[in-house]
């Protein structure tokens, strides 16, 4: 069993904030039936596709890891008739998830206060760049956008140089998660109200929300802080440093582990009283990470890492991606999964993080065809015959 098992969402979603937050939902059990449009579908399916490293039959790397364990309904919801399955279908749903732009869902007569006429039960979620309220609500925001107004870019990258956005997208993917949390709360508040309600997610909210602390050291100080490569605003030695043969973080955030540091790389002139205390270790960093680069270097980032992790000192390898995947805890937590594809090959692409003890069921079902599954959600869900589903067919509605 799963924990959302009994749970239908009605999956609008396209690209990567919206796909993630249902990929993530899909992932612990709600049965997500994903309305796509006729012709080519949505935009995801489109990205990579054609790139032979990475696809498989036509389907991208985007699409296959984003829309596992969801089926494809296309119908179209700019047609009175698909407007009105569309209706059919929200009866029968808790939730609907969408990530257009602000203003879209009530274009197209799908926003919250009309299907909760439909549905007072409905949950609706909209994922977008700048939320459905405020001055800003219609400027259009990728990723790149929200990680650059949201403050997280300008401390990014090495002092002096440029402002770098994340590796990953997290500008995108802080939205999905938002989103989904936003989603689990109003499911619960349902069981208290018996009502729907609206979820309002804006990628911006997320990125400041992620600031976390380091918004809240400049509302005391009045410091705009600036970029500080891999080190830390407060900890010393918190940095990557080269090895002979790769890199290793070392993140000393307590005075006992700067002792136990002491007695593995055994330099004196760093082995003072000031340095005894984060004060002192934070007026002579530049010292401290010059001696400990020219030290590290002198032997493998293997050695460093035995020796360093025997001396219970928070340290890891910087690995690539390849790495990361092959990491042994990684490998223990089920978190590299084997898919399969519609055409019955695999592959292998990351797991659920959330590890429950009960409802801890872990299967993966394949991204679908471009509405593979129309004719059962509609026959099984709203009761269509075969003819009532081809004259649908005929009139372009589904």
């Amino acid at each position: 069993m799963k924990a959302l098992q009994g749970i239908r969402i009605l999956d609008l979603t396209h690209m990567l904030s919206g796909p993630y937050a249902g990929m993530m939902l899909a992932d612990l059990g709600a049965e997500s039936i994903k309305i796509e449009p006729l012709g080519q579908g949505e935009g995801t399916r489109a990205l990579l596709a054609k790139d032979p490293l990475n696809s498989i039959d036509g389907m991208g790397a985007y699409f296959m890891t984003l829309n596992r364990n969801k089926k494809s309904v296309t119908i179209n919801l700019k047609s009175e008739e698909g407007l009105a399955l569309f209706y059919e279908l929200v009866k029968t749903a808790d939730v609907v998830l969408s990530n257009f732009s602000a203003g879209v869902t009530e274009k197209l007569k799908i926003d919250y206060a009309t299907l909760s006429a439909v549905n007072p039960r409905i949950i609706t979620c909209t994922i977008t760049g700048f939320g459905e309220t405020g001055p800003e609500r219609d400027r259009v925001a990728f990723d790149m956008v929200a990680q650059a107004m949201g403050g997280g870019m300008s401390i990014t990258g090495q002092p002096g140089g440029p402002p770098t956005r994340a590796g990953i997208p997290i500008g995108d993917l802080g939205g999905g998660l938002m989103g989904v949390i936003g989603v689990l709360a109003a499911l619960q508040a349902r069981h208290t109200t018996g009502r729907g309600q609206h979820v309002d997610i804006s990628m911006l909210d997320a990125q400041i929300s992620l600031l976390n602390y380091m918004a809240t050291m400049y509302t005391l100080s009045g410091i705009i802080p600036d970029k500080l490569g891999n080190a830390h605003f407060v900890h010393v030695p918190y940095n990557t440093f080269p090895c002979a043969d790769g890199y290793i973080i070392v993140a000393v955030i307590t005075d006992g582990f700067w002792e136990n540091l002491m007695q593995v790389v055994q330099l004196p002139e760093l082995n003072t009283a000031e340095n005894k205390h984060q004060p002192g270790r934070w007026k002579n960093q530049d010292l401290i990470n010059r001696r400990l680069s020219e030290t590290f270097m002198s032997n493998t980032q293997a050695h460093w890492l035995k020796v360093l992790r025997d001396a219970r000192i928070p340290c890891a390898p910087v690995n690539n991606i390849a790495q990361a995947l092959a990491d042994v805890q990684v490998q223990a937590r089920h978190m590299v999964v084997e898919i399969q594809h519609p055409n019955g090959q695999t592959f292998r692409a990351p797991g659920n993080p959330i590890k429950l003890s009960d409802t801890h069921e872990d299967t993966f079902s394949p991204p679908p065809l471009l509405g593979q599954h129309t004719d059962e959600v509609l026959k099984t869900l709203l009761g269509k015959t075969d003819d009532e589903l081809a004259a649908l067919r005929h009139k372009g509605v589904i």
